[in-house]
């Protein structure tokens, strides 16, 4: 038995229209690995933002190391040991890496002396990093780096960390669990969120399941199976993808040889880009952020201009083309970034579906928006997606972001698109509702679209793919068939081995 070091005793918090914890009791133990689970909206991130003092409780209390613990703000929560590495990093791309370090230090010390912390600190725990390099020229996995070891300089004794794994290759989350194992063995615990169960059961030795903003289960997660835990995370029995054998048709989308600088200070430029995607196809590329997935979707959606001649649709040249037009031609797409770009933050579902479905849908016609059709096409995809919203009057900003997802996505697939290019397609979604997205991709390719989907996550890739390619810094490996195919390999490809080659052909 591990010694608690932290102690939740009925964790309660509300908020106008729903309790986001309700009476949540657990332990963590010194040196413990420890899985928060549940889908979007059980619970998970209010629960954490009281660990780190972000939130305050309605009801209820905490201990740490048998002391009264209530944080109040996040550097109280640090003073005592806690520390958080969150999904989304707080790191300025204009500083170097001491200088971010420093700006989230209470009384950070001279630069000189602080660079050669981080050098030491991140040596020790498998995670070099030259303190001087400017933050905008790492790859995502060195930024992650950088948040973890600015937690490490306050010693933690508690450290979250919220899907940590989302951006890093095979091999880059390798060297993460290394570096927690020995964490652990010095006595940091740590309380790890992620839909990931594989790395949970790898992992941790210990799970706690919310569901509904309560806690319905603590088991070790090493003797459950994946599926098991997914089904105590949502409550119902889960079924696989169904992904019944379909011919592919004719070339509906080609890229060739296209190089294309990319419109962001720290982004990157596509280089020598190539492939072919088949109609009744699914091509998944991978990558880990910030290897061109965002310039890559942006070309292909038109919101960044191309040579006509280097991007054909069903043989037509559309590199010139803006998002408008190549959806009234039959390319839909959604990219990563669910609000303030695929839907705006402070307009209605309805008006959000207006958006995109205006001239495929026939919503607007003569310059008059028909408002009443628009909205039942709003309604059509709430009910056919699952939406968990009053309805579609409710702003895009009041839906909790697995919902957003399911509603952009599914907005979409109700284009009847022949081509779909999604990003990130099940970013931050739970298992139930990214198994429903994923099928209603598969469901599109079985109807004859051609179906292209970027993401980090090799798992969704592996289980909806026919054909594979990878990005690394703005080039795309040879597309090779996706049977077969080795999470090893697919590391290689995501670090940038080009010279793996069987062809695109012999997918087809």
């Amino acid at each position: 038995m591990r010694e608690p070091l932290l102690r939740l005793q009925g964790l309660t918090k509300a908020y106008p229209g729903v309790v986001a914890n309700d009476d949540i009791s657990f332990e963590i133990g010194t040196g413990q690995m420890h899985a928060l689970l549940g889908e979007n909206g059980a619970g998970k991130s209010t629960l954490v933002k009281m660990i780190y003092g972000l939130v305050q409780p309605d009801k209820g209390k905490m201990q740490l190391r048998g002391q009264p613990y209530a944080p109040a703000q996040p550097s109280e929560a640090r003073r005592n040991g806690v520390a958080m590495v969150f999904q989304h990093f707080s790191l300025f791309e204009a500083l170097d890496v001491a200088e971010n370090v420093a700006l989230g230090m209470e009384n950070p010390p001279p630069l000189r002396d602080l660079a050669k912390r981080i050098r030491d600190v991140s040596h020790d725990y498998g995670l070099p990093l030259d303190p001087h390099r400017l933050v905008g020229d790492l790859s995502a996995g060195e930024r992650q780096r950088v948040e973890i070891v600015r937690c490490l300089l306050q010693d933690p004794k508690l450290l979250i960390m919220d899907e940590p794994t989302s951006v890093l290759t095979p091999q880059e989350v390798d060297i993460l669990f290394r570096t927690l194992r020995q964490l652990s063995s010095e006595g940091t615990a740590i309380l790890y969120i992620s839909h990931k169960l594989d790395e949970i059961r790898a992992l941790c030795d210990e799970a706690t399941i919310l569901r509904g903003g309560r806690k319905v289960a603590t088991c070790d997660p090493r003797e459950k199976s994946a599926r098991e835990l997914a089904e105590l995370m949502v409550g119902q029995v889960l079924t696989p993808p169904e992904r019944p054998a379909r011919p592919t048709g004719p070339v509906v989308l080609q890229v060739e040889n296209l190089s294309l600088k990319s419109n962001h200070p720290f982004g990157t430029s596509l280089k020598d880009i190539s492939f072919s995607l088949h109609a009744g196809e699914v091509l998944g590329i991978a990558g880990v952020a910030g290897n061109g997935q965002d310039e890559l979707l942006l070309m292909l959606s038109g919101e960044l201009l191309a040579p006509a001649d280097r991007v054909l649709l069903k043989g037509q040249p559309i590199g010139q083309l803006g998002p408008n037009a190549r959806r009234k031609r039959g390319l839909a797409s959604a990219p990563e970034e669910r609000l303030g770009h695929a839907a705006a933050p402070d307009m209605s579902l309805t008006a959000n579906a207006l958006l995109s479905g205006a001239d495929r849908k026939g919503l607007a016609q003569g310059g008059f928006i028909d408002w009443k059709r628009t909205e039942s096409f709003a309604r059509e995809i709430i009910a056919r997606f699952d939406v968990r919203t009053p309805g579609p009057h409710v702003l895009a900003r009041a839906l909790s972001g697995g919902n957003l997802q399911k509603f952009v996505i599914g907005r979409e697939i109700e284009l009847k698109p022949e081509v779909i290019v999604v990003n990130q397609p099940t970013w931050g979604v739970d298992a139930s509702a990214a198994a429903f997205i994923r099928q209603a991709l598969l469901d599109l390719a079985s109807a004859g679209a051609g179906v292209l989907v970027i993401s980090q996550d090799l798992d969704e890739l592996l289980e909806v793919a026919d054909s594979f390619a990878a990005l690394n810094e703005g080039r795309l490996t040879p597309v090779r068939p996706a049977k077969g195919l080795s999470v090893h390999e697919i590391g290689l490809m995501m670090g940038g081995a080009h010279d793996m080659h069987p062809a695109h052909e012999a997918a087809q």
